[in-house]
């Protein structure tokens, strides 16, 4: 009886230790991502697997985003850091720095190929490189690549990359959401082709409150023009502003709208003076909150796209 007990005790030690080790019953994946599109993405492909903390929160803009303390501490305590790279988040080096994190860091826009503007044309006149009077064109580089929603494949394999590295016991269940996600976005960018040629080309042209559209503008075919430029942390110049209303103006160009994280009162200027209505809102660095028209990054081109066609339509 004696050693039937303890063989018992032994095989509920066992069990015990089996159920500890199980994947399935591990803690979920601690990923810090550090804006909404991002965030969303990570929750896609990582499910109940992994637990997200997205530091600039939907509605936020990144661009300008001031670090709280206990970003810190989250990203200290976190298996992964997903940031978007391209100069996107200016902030987020010198945040990892301080919080002492030694972990693996996923940079999502990894293999986009690029693109960039002149500084004149960016009109971001705080910048460090409007600072320097050489003579030369300054050259910026546009950060905003999940526009295109091939790009957002691009960042998917990435985070799913990273996902399975630094949880290989839940690879298998990271890339069948992968491969379902990224089947979903080819559909996706064929309906925005689709939706987009309903407009005349001639028509295809939009006024925002910044510079954020670049890489959907080359991908489908429209011409976006903003007061701001690729970051929201400078002014526009009156000779610029004045200059994009006389250019509307001239081209008759009706569609403006205001993003969801920007200050209104600049395409609200432009609406007045060119005598042009305000459209709907256009979600381009931030997610809407839970709940709203562009929660996710798939429903954010659900949304901004009706919008953007209606209004060019009036053009």
């Amino acid at each position: 009886m004696r050693l039937s007990l303890r063989h018992l005790c032994a095989a509920g030690l066992l069990a015990v230790a089996a159920t500890a080790a199980s994947p399935a019953l591990a803690a979920p994946r601690q990923v810090v991502a550090t804006f909404s599109v991002l965030g969303d993405m990570v929750k896609e492909i990582g499910g109940n697997d992994v637990h997200v903390i997205t530091l600039v929160p939907p509605g936020g803009d990144a661009h300008v985003y001031q670090p709280k303390p206990g970003d810190a501490k989250n990203i200290a305590r976190a298996d992964l850091v997903v940031v978007n790279g391209l100069g996107m988040e200016g902030w987020i080096d010198r945040l990892i720095s301080a919080s002492g994190y030694k972990g693996r860091i996923a940079t999502a826009s990894t293999g986009v190929k690029p693109q960039t503007m002149s500084e004149d044309d960016d009109d971001d006149h705080d910048s460090k490189a409007a600072a320097k009077d050489d003579g030369k064109p300054h050259i910026v580089t546009d950060p905003h690549a999940w526009q295109n929603v091939a790009n957002g494949a691009i960042y998917i394999r990435n985070i799913a990359t990273a996902l399975n590295a630094i949880d290989p016991a839940h690879a298998a269940d990271y890339e069948a959401r992968t491969t379902a996600y990224l089947a979903g976005l080819k559909d996706l960018d064929a309906w925005v082709k689709t939706q987009i040629a309903t407009v005349p080309e001639a028509k295809r042209r939009i006024i925002t409150s910044h510079d954020a559209f670049g890489y959907f503008g080359s991908a489908y075919g429209i011409s976006f023009l903003a007061p701001l430029g690729i970051s929201t942390d400078a002014d526009p110049s009156a000779a610029h502003v004045g200059q994009l209303i006389k250019q509307m103006r001239a081209e008759h160009i009706k569609a403006l709208f205001i993003e969801n994280m920007t200050d209104p009162r600049l395409v609200q200027q432009l609406a007045r003076e060119a005598h042009a209505a305000v459209g709907g809102t256009l979600y381009s660095d931030s997610l809407s909150k839970a709940g709203g028209p562009a929660d996710t990054y798939v429903k954010m081109f659900r949304n901004n796209v009706p919008e953007m066609v209606a209004a060019m339509q009036k053009n």
